[in-house]
């Protein structure tokens, strides 16, 4: 059995891309912290600096590894399911 991912992901309320994550991950019935960096600051800071510098949302943390935006949500779920 599959232990549950630790996952976290920024996003703002406008994003279509982010809704895009929610909603994958949702569909794999997986958990997720959400940090909505949309009237924050600081937290879009922590997400800048937890991400090398990217600014963009959503950006998507994996038991504490950057994997990146949607795309690459996608790929890591994809590979999950061959694992």
């Amino acid at each position: 059995e599959k232990t549950m991912a630790n996952i976290t992901i920024y996003t703002t309320r406008t994003c279509s891309y982010c809704s895009m994550a929610k909603s994958l991950l949702a569909k794999k019935g997986l958990s997720f912290d959400e940090i909505d960096v949309s009237a924050d600051p600081a937290a879009r800071q922590r997400m800048r600096v937890r991400a090398n510098g990217r600014h963009s949302v959503p950006q998507i943390f994996i038991n504490g590894a950057h994997i990146g935006g949607a795309e690459a949500l996608e790929t890591w779920l994809q590979t999950r399911k061959a694992a």
